[in-house]
């Protein structure tokens, strides 16, 4: 039986729901405050841009709690958006490494307490910085860094937390007058720190894209430590010859992904479709398939695309390469044995119109920073919501 194809599905539902109609498309960039100095908030292109993510506030004790330098941020974030009226900035919570998330989830009163002092916090503290709150829980259940603390209730207390951001937000927003926004980064990666990993084990999708506002979907780190060979960091579609197991490798991809989360009940105009501004890289064991798919001794820190761009792409060591399926551009260096997957404004362009067409939200990409000069990478993630 032949599978209707995801751009069918989103015509089909945009005529039901209006999706990808409801509302102005949205340009998302997360922005990580630790590079401040060498980024400031002033630098962010919010003529381009409508929705930044501040990374991260994190959680100690039970409560939200951010660096000592965020508090200059956060005012810097609230002059960006008296000059740009329609920006949008959300303070995102959490993040890889970040615990806490479980004991803070796990009852009514630990729910209310956590939840009331981020709004403290962001909306009282810091008023006028903050649109809204994003969750970057990595990840509730399993697959997340093993030091940190998970529960099998985990799935559930998920989505009593963003129920309990909801009606607080909400109500804050009654009282002031406009529409807070809720969001969270969900993932899409079919391999974690337990190797094989299914998002619906840690997420309710179905439940929390009827609470959120929408959803950051993380179409990247399909090709991560965590994996058995080298492979590529988001790959548009399968590759048949992906060694990953068929049901693994059928959701490993960006397509796949978007299919994973319409499948499990989000609305396409619920999902922003995330790209990547960096690479990943592995030290492969031989030069066979030009480092594809092989064996490999440790991962290669490849960094973001402004490094990649900078140091790698006009070193003649390093071979260049598309591949016509994944829709992605690689490095291999024969010399060293090292494979690196990477985006470029092509790729990128390539991903924007996917979810364009497929009737989503927006994009958005971890992270702004990592751009070259230019805004190579924006320009490119942007032109096809113009």
């Amino acid at each position: 039986m032949l599978r209707p194809t995801l751009a069918a599905i989103a015509l089909l539902l945009a005529g039901v729901t209006g999706a990808g109609h409801a509302a102005e498309p949205i340009i998302g960039a997360y922005y990580p405050g630790g590079s401040a100095a060498r980024y400031p908030v002033s630098k962010i292109p919010a003529d381009t841009v409508t929705h930044v993510f501040y990374a991260f506030a994190r959680i100690e004790d039970g409560r939200c709690v951010v660096a000592p330098d965020a508090a200059a941020h956060f005012k810097a974030l609230a002059e960006l958006k008296r000059r740009h009226p329609k920006l949008r900035t959300l303070i995102s919570i959490g993040g890889w490494e970040a615990g806490g998330f479980s004991d803070a989830a796990l009852t009514a009163e630990s729910r209310e307490r956590f939840v009331s002092s981020c709004m403290a916090m962001f909306f009282d503290t810091h008023r006028g910085s903050f649109d809204g709150v994003d969750i970057d829980w990595e990840f509730p259940v399993y697959g997340g860094p093993k030091e940190i603390t998970a529960r099998p209730e985990d799935r559930r207390n998920m989505t009593l937390l963003a129920q309990e951001f909801r009606v607080q937000l909400d109500k804050r927003g009654a009282q002031d007058g406009k529409t807070f926004l809720l969001t969270a980064a969900l993932p899409a990666g079919r391999m974690q720190s337990d190797g094989p990993y299914d998002p619906a084990r840690s997420f309710d999708l179905a439940a929390l894209g009827r609470t959120l506002d929408f959803i950051n979907l993380m179409t990247y780190d399909m090709g991560t430590a965590f994996s058995t060979v080298s492979t590529f960091n988001a790959p548009l579609r399968e590759v048949p010859q992906d060694p990953l197991p068929a049901e693994l490798r059928r959701y490993n991809n960006v397509e796949g992904a978007v299919e994973f989360y319409r499948a499990h009940g989000v609305s396409a105009d619920k999902l922003v479709l995330g790209v990547p501004f960096y690479g990943r890289g592995f030290r492969v064991k031989d030069a066979d398939n030009d480092g594809l798919y092989r064996p490999y001794t440790e991962p290669y820190a490849a960094g973001d695309w402004r490094e990649i761009r900078a140091k790698l792409l006009d070193n003649p060591k390093w071979k260049r390469h598309w591949h016509p399926v994944a829709q992605t551009p690689y490095l291999f260096n024969a010399d060293e044995r090292v494979f690196v997957s990477y985006e470029n404004p092509e790729s990128i362009d390539l991903r924007s119109q996917l979810a364009k067409e497929h009737g989503l939200r927006g994009v958005f990409m971890w992270e702004l920073t990592g751009d070259d000069e230019q805004h190579s990478l924006l320009k490119a993630m942007a032109q096809p919501f113009k």
